[in-house]
């Protein structure tokens, strides 16, 4: 089994395409708006996201990476290659027994994510994609890495414990896979004792030291949570966007800039057609904010209205939000693959998107940039679509 590291490194990009229904696709325009920007911005911001502490981070991993049995590198399912760990690079293949872990396989594009793994055993690399917050996921991969460490047995390893490192970019959910182990770990085992527990926060850059945790017992196995660790530079402008709009680099580039970027992905895929349908054959009634008259449903929906008249998270407001950019596609009279009636979309989305969100236009009150946050935070848990943004090599 070769656990080489040679498909660490981003290849060109190339659009990939797909017969299945529920492919999500990003056209070229959508790659060019707000690209610029974004790269730009963050390019010049490198010295506020690659810090002394990270720096010094880096070198402590780099030193124990050729301690540890098993490397389980964590990369974001919807960016599998912008989110590569490059400081694995530094290492020859041979000296790794590595295993990608698409981390977040719960807002990534589903049959794009088959065929990501697909592409990692093409290119001799051991992958398992896993949702941290699903306990019989993280079970299953717990099952596995149980697997692997049996297998390392039979060749002749001969140590008491098996260690393990895991290692990642920002927000790639290193800590809560790490703590979800632990959890199960300790459970499957009957252990007793105080639970200990990983940081975990939305925001990068939370875990500051490297920490231990046990995650098996017959055999022993330790895993070392470390914290998030981006490149010095980031020269790919579209990897640098990428990074921003999933989350993995924050508070740099504004959210304006990363919300058109997103609309202009949307826009551009075919994931909204999905609303149409259950629009159209009435099979989600609160889509359209119509209730049944007398359904348990459609009590527990005007609660919530009374209750949370502007919380965007909301099941009714989500409704409110798909259905408002679902029509501004529809009554587009242009052409999304061409940049200039993109940018008119947009322009218009984030007008409608104003009152979807019940945002106040006052003089004063910076619209855009609340508009934006919502939409974001929409995005990044799922409930505008689930979409794998790095196209697959060819």
């Amino acid at each position: 089994m070769n656990f080489g590291s040679h498909c660490l490194m981003p290849q060109p990009f190339t659009l990939s395409s797909s017969s299945e229904e529920e492919e999500e696709e990003m056209g070229m325009a959508s790659r060019s708006i707000g690209l610029t920007e974004i790269g730009e911005a963050l390019k010049k911001a490198k010295s506020r996201w690659y810090s002394l502490h990270m720096a010094a981070a880096s070198h402590a991993i780099a030193q124990r990476i050729p301690l540890v049995d098993f490397i389980l590198e964590v990369r974001d399912a919807r960016i599998p290659l912008s989110s590569h760990y490059q400081l694995l690079s530094n290492f020859p293949p041979s000296s790794l027994r590595r295993i990608i872990v698409m981390n977040k396989t719960d807002l990534a594009n589903r049959s794009q994510l088959k065929e990501w793994t697909k592409y990692f055993e093409q290119q001799n690399c051991i992958s398992y994609g896993v949702n941290s917050h699903n306990k019989e996921n993280v079970k299953e991969f717990l099952n596995f890495l149980q697997a692997q460490v049996r297998e390392l047995k039979r060749t002749g390893h001969s140590g008491h414990a098996t260690t393990m490192m895991i290692i990642g970019i920002p927000n790639v959910g290193k800590s809560a896979l790490a703590n979800s182990l632990h959890q199960l770990g300790r459970i499957s085992a009957a252990e007793k004792g105080k639970l200990k527990h990983a940081t975990v926060t939305p925001h990068p850059g939370e875990t500051k030291n490297i920490s231990s945790l046990k995650i098996g017992s017959h055999p022993n196995i330790y895993l070392l949570d470390t914290p998030g660790i981006l490149p010095p530079q980031i020269h790919d402008s579209e990897v640098c966007s990428k990074l921003a709009l999933t989350g993995a680099i924050e508070n740099l580039v504004g959210e304006k800039e990363l919300a058109r970027y997103f609309l202009a992905i949307f826009n551009t895929s075919d994931g909204y057609k999905k609303w149409e349908r259950l629009s159209t054959h009435g099979n989600d009634k609160s889509f359209t904010g119509q209730d049944v008259e007398g359904s348990s449903g459609s009590k527990l929906d005007m609660k919530q209205r009374r209750q949370y008249p502007s919380d965007h998270t909301q099941d009714f407001m989500v409704n409110r939000v798909r259905q408002t950019l679902l029509e501004s596609i529809s009554c587009l009279d242009g052409n999304v693959q061409n940049e200039n009636d993109l940018e008119e979309l947009i322009e218009a989305q984030f007008t409608a998107l104003r009152e979807a969100f019940l945002v106040s236009s006052e003089p004063g009150n910076d619209s855009q940039t609340k508009i934006s946050a919502k939409l974001l935070n929409l995005y990044r848990t799922g409930r505008l679509g689930h979409y794998t943004l790095d196209p697959l090599p060819l």
